[in-house]
């Protein structure tokens, strides 16, 4: 039986929780087995979707359900960088770059790959000059988007930060787009996690299962013989 719903991206279905995914699947009439793997999953809704494209927009209707899940950016062909919190340890990042800029980039002789820096604001939401509370993440030219967990944020500056996409064009770094800041949840309360009794999702984030590699766990490099 067709279904008269809009057509969904891959991009868009990885941003959903594993329930929402199934809830939409539902709506499509697929049965999904229990235990099965979010990937699948998206591949199903994927497949459904494309078979039910719909000719014209005179039957269109959008579940208002999923139509507000996600921030779209208000233009097209344009370079952004957007973020969703999760939970008080993943947040779902999601950019664009714009096509042209993209083709000059990558072109380049000097091109080095994309990255995606988190930046950790100070209490009066600016950026520290020194770098010290940042992580940058590399990216691949086909990414499009991410999940970046925190897995320690005691908010000792703040619990604001922001996520710049840049290039990297030989030895020098070139900014694309920043975020907008956002506020992630404290995770502990004196160095210390909170309990779990007052925060479930503590639980639910998966925190418990990380492990953390702190300075003092790393092992010293080892000198090369010349």
């Amino acid at each position: 039986m067709a279904n008269n719903q809009a057509p969904v991206s891959r991009c868009w279905l990885e941003s959903l929780s594993t329930d929402e995914l199934i809830r939409l699947a539902d709506t499509y009439g697929i049965d999904i087995p229990l235990g099965l793997e979010r990937i699948f999953i998206i591949e199903e809704l994927l497949e459904a979707s494309s078979e039910d494209k719909i000719e014209t927009t005179d039957d269109l209707e959008i579940n208002p359900s999923y139509s507000d899940t996600v921030l779209l950016p208000k233009q097209y062909n344009i370079s952004f960088i957007e973020v969703k919190t999760r939970d008080p340890l993943w947040v779902f990042v999601f950019w664009e770059v714009k096509s042209h800029d993209r083709e000059l980039h990558e072109n380049a002789a000097d091109f080095n790959g994309y990255f995606l820096r988190v930046i950790q604001l100070d209490k009066e939401g600016k950026e520290s000059g020194s770098g010290e509370n940042s992580i940058t993440v590399t990216i691949d030219t086909q990414d499009s988007a991410r999940y970046l967990g925190f897995a320690e944020h005691t908010g000792k500056n703040s619990n604001q930060y922001v996520i710049k996409l840049g290039v990297l064009r030989g030895e020098s770094e070139l900014h694309i787009a920043s975020s907008a800041p956002f506020y992630m949840p404290r995770l502990s309360e004196n160095d210390a996690i909170i309990d779990l009794n007052r925060n479930p999702l503590i639980r639910l984030s998966g925190v418990l299962d990380l492990t953390i590699t702190r300075k003092t766990d790393r092992q010293p490099r080892i000198k090369r013989q010349q």
